[in-house]
């Protein structure tokens, strides 16, 4: 079953599943990245485009578990996800 979303700007129902791009800094600072194909939210009162809590957790500790080193200017989003871990989750996480 399809759990119903509201828009976390304006609490509007009007909102749709789709994928964007992200720029995101890696955890030690030196630079971003740029995430495609992100799974995004979209908000068709208010037009905001915002990525789920879920999603930015998963991002974050994925970038905390890997060899950032080995990650382009530009990755998917799949493609991250897909990079084996150091750790299997973060234990920094409370």
């Amino acid at each position: 079953m399809n759990k119903i979303v509201s828009c976390e700007w304006c609490s509007s129902l009007s909102v749709e599943k789709t994928t964007g791009s992200v720029f995101w800094e890696l955890p030690d600072g030196t630079r971003a990245i740029e995430i495609e194909q992100t799974p995004t939210f979209q908000c068709k009162e208010c037009n905001m485009e915002y990525q789920p809590e879920e999603i930015v957790s998963e991002i974050e500790d994925q970038l905390y578990l890997i060899d950032t080193s080995k990650i382009g200017k530009v990755i998917t989003h799949e493609e991250l996800m897909k990079i084996p871990r150091f750790l299997k989750k973060n234990y920094f996480r409370f």
